[in-house]
């Protein structure tokens, strides 16, 4: 079994940073795709961003491109997105996943955490 744990959430002011964590324990993985979802309330869960198992490539939502950057330390399949000039709109929890059954911005991931609540305050 793997594990995946998110942390770095929290409250800031619009405008401000937060950076995200996640690392996975358990069972080995081997390099695998890892991304980023968040889900705001009464809302679908949402793409935010991801980046191919051996770090190459990066994939980002719309809202996030130019603020959101999403890096992953290779075989330890850690993950962080770093988010600057956060908007409220950002409010949401913010769920990693890891190895990727698809393209890796579809959401099709073997394996999720548990989230982190980030609040963007106006």
């Amino acid at each position: 079994q793997v594990q995946l744990v998110e942390s770095g959430g929290g409250l800031v002011q619009a405008g401000g940073s937060l950076r995200l964590s996640c690392a996975a324990s358990g069972r080995t993985l081997g390099s695998v795709a890892m991304g980023w979802f968040r889900q705001a309330p009464g809302k679908e869960r949402e793409f935010v961003a991801a980046v191919s198992w051996n770090g190459a490539d990066t994939y980002y939502a719309d809202s996030g491109k130019g603020r959101f950057t999403i890096s992953k330390e290779g075989a330890k399949n850690a993950a962080h997105l770093q988010m600057r000039s956060l908007e409220p709109e950002d409010t949401a929890v913010y769920y990693c996943a890891a190895l990727s059954r698809s393209h890796p911005t579809l959401g099709d991931y073997a394996y999720w955490g548990q989230g982190t609540q980030v609040t963007v305050s106006a």
